[in-house]
């Protein structure tokens, strides 16, 4: 089976079989979908953790995506692990880490307003609320029209590394 084809059936997987109310279930379904992988798949793996983050099982999420990121995944889906590792990290109150992910990766293509997005409320977090903003605003101002450039003259004149109050 071919890699486009098998990503076809994950993501079959998701439109039509992947139930919240039934974790288990959904585990099993992604663990039968992922025994046509090799031992250790990186894609696998990935997969694996984005079904328990799904299920808000993000402590059984975190340490696949860290197995994905070091078995070797490459590409978008590295990318989106990284995006999706930070964001659970936040979601576990580990934000300090969400952010020195979200901050050293590289440019996440298609993804890049989601990693923008996250790290704005990770920043928002670790009390850097001026940072936070900053990055929100300056995900947006590609999406707009008019206002580009006083928009951003504004988002450079925000206070950086605010602390929490």
């Amino acid at each position: 089976m071919t890699d486009i084809a098998w990503q076809q059936r994950i993501d079959r997987f998701y439109e039509q079989e992947f139930d919240d109310a039934n974790p288990q279930g959904s585990i099993t379904k992604m663990r039968s979908l992922l025994s046509e992988r090799t031992e250790g798949d990186p894609e696998a793996l990935f997969e694996l953790g984005g079904v328990h983050d799904a299920l808000g099982l993000e402590n059984e999420a975190i340490p696949l995506y860290r197995r994905a990121i070091e078995a070797g995944l490459t590409g978008t889906s590295a990318l989106r692990a990284s995006i999706q590792l930070a964001s659970t990290l936040r979601n576990v109150g580990n934000s300090s880490e969400a952010v020195t992910i979200l901050e050293s990766m590289p440019d996440a293509g298609i993804d890049e307003g989601a990693r923008q997005a996250f790290l704005a409320l990770a920043l928002h977090d670790e009390g850097r609320h001026g940072d936070a903003l900053k990055t929100a605003l300056l995900a947006l101002i590609p999406t707009l029209d008019g206002y580009k450039r006083s928009l951003t003259d504004y988002a450079a004149e925000l206070p950086s590394n605010v602390t929490k109050p």
